[in-house]
């Protein structure tokens, strides 16, 4: 695997040599002095350029960067369309030693509509179009405080999914069992356990993208049974999973709405929990 230093002049020297490309930026965890260092850590770059389009049409400049293993341009997926139309344009590359570029292409003069990400460093500036940059950090990264409109969605559809996971284990339609449990019941899982690290910490801890931080930040009792939601095929640890995740998530909503002075929905909480109970017990 080519070090970060043989990376790096790679990438910069690709921009000081292209007179097309204005100004470079680096993002991600590479720019955020927090982040574990390790060999998997992508290099997230904006080349700042004239014109994207040429980039897109004529891709022979890839092979400068090494050996492709596989590939993937987001901005042209059929299956994985952008969220919004943008003027630029990603080249998501894994290469045969294992390094990884995110390079994405961005016109110069539109500069201001990127989307403002506070782990960024400029590496290269030839117009002076960055100019002076704060010191990188996570603050744009980090969790926001629930409405309480969204606290109360939260709540509702995390137990009103949990209801579909209990049909799917009774009817033994595992793909769609697991699918509600994975899907939509784990996201407000996830949500809730954000905004709970974010109050205890008076919204200053970064849980990391997918929660990958989580480990950090929860209690250990919170942390164990948090691992103990992810289940195998197994129809009765699925249903322990569920239950888990139940208690989990009741744990974190009353301690959010507690410190925000929010209502959590206890009735609904006890009704769905008992509801599961007995759909766990009816015979087929």
């Amino acid at each position: 695997m080519r070090t970060e230093k043989e990376m790096m002049d790679l990438i910069l020297g690709f921009a000081k040599a292209d007179e097309r490309v204005r100004a470079v930026i680096l993002n991600g965890s590479r720019a955020n002095p927090d982040a574990p260092r390790d060999g998997f850590q992508d290099y997230d770059i904006v080349y700042f350029v004239r014109a994207v389009e040429p980039f897109v049409r004529d891709r022979s400049w890839i092979g400068r960067f090494g050996e492709v293993l596989v590939m993937q341009t987001p901005d042209e997926s059929a299956i994985l369309p952008p969220v919004r139309k943008r003027p630029g344009f990603a080249f998501l590359m894994l290469f045969a030693d294992g390094n990884r570029i995110d390079l994405t292409f961005w016109p110069a003069d539109r500069l201001e509509e990127l989307e403002e990400d506070s782990l960024s460093v400029p590496l290269l500036d030839k117009d002076g179009l960055i100019g002076e940059l704060p010191p990188p950090g996570v603050r744009s990264h980090l969790p926001k405080p629930p409405s309480a409109a969204r606290f109360r969605d939260c709540c509702n559809e995390f137990w009103w999914v949990s209801t579909y996971v209990a049909k799917g284990l009774w009817r033994r339609e595992l793909p769609y069992a697991k699918a509600m449990l994975e899907g939509p019941v784990r996201a407000m899982l996830m949500r809730m356990l954000t905004w709970y690290v974010g109050e205890m910490s008076d919204w200053r801890a970064d849980p990391g993208k997918e929660g990958k931080y989580l480990e950090r930040h929860l209690p250990s009792d919170m942390w164990a049974r948090f691992v103990r939601t992810y289940p195998d095929g197994d129809y009765d640890r699925i249903w322990d999973a569920l239950f888990e995740m139940g208690e989990l998530f009741r744990r974190a909503a009353l301690a959010v709405a507690e410190r925000r002075g929010f209502v959590y929905n206890r009735r609904e909480n006890e009704n769905v929990t008992a509801y599961l109970r007995r759909v766990r017990e009816m015979p087929r």
